[in-house]
């Protein structure tokens, strides 16, 4: 969907369900199956009513991020200006997050990429097993998907 208009769609039904065919092709060759990989999270996180529709026909699941702590943000790169959070910063805003929250992350789905773009030197995912030791000493354990 573009950015202007997100109930419009820049790709055809057939073009959708050809693109994910050639993803679990691809991930195939590393033993992932549709079976142990049943969830879809759209590329840049943005879809529309259709989109969802298509992903549920495929027997596939549409994820999304939780909304609220700014885990999402660890893409961000220093020239893109104040749209730019550095890792410790995205580090104490998910902690700080859970503090305040009634249900703390309780079923959250925290997105952090597995890579970003080299301006970015403090990589957030070198954070994450001081996150992962912190949440699980306040009682949280996490849950992953076969």
């Amino acid at each position: 969907a573009p950015w202007e208009n997100r109930d419009s769609l820049l790709v055809a039904k057939q073009q959708f369900i050809n693109d994910l065919s050639d993803n679990y092709k691809e991930m195939e060759k590393f033993g992932i199956t549709k079976v142990n990989a049943q969830f879809f999270l759209p590329p840049y996180e943005w879809y529309n009513d259709e989109i969802s529709k298509w992903t549920n026909e495929l027997g596939l699941t549409l994820i999304n991020f939780t909304f609220g702590t700014s885990s999402n943000t660890d893409y961000t790169i220093p020239s893109m200006g104040e749209k730019y959070l550095d890792s410790e910063t995205i580090y104490n805003n998910i902690l700080s997050y859970e503090s305040i929250s009634t249900n703390g992350l309780n079923g959250f789905l925290l997105l952090v990429h597995i890579g970003t773009h080299p301006e970015r030197t403090d990589k957030f995912y070198y954070k994450l097993d001081n996150l992962i030791n912190e949440l699980q000493t306040r009682g949280y354990s996490f849950t992953y998907f076969k």
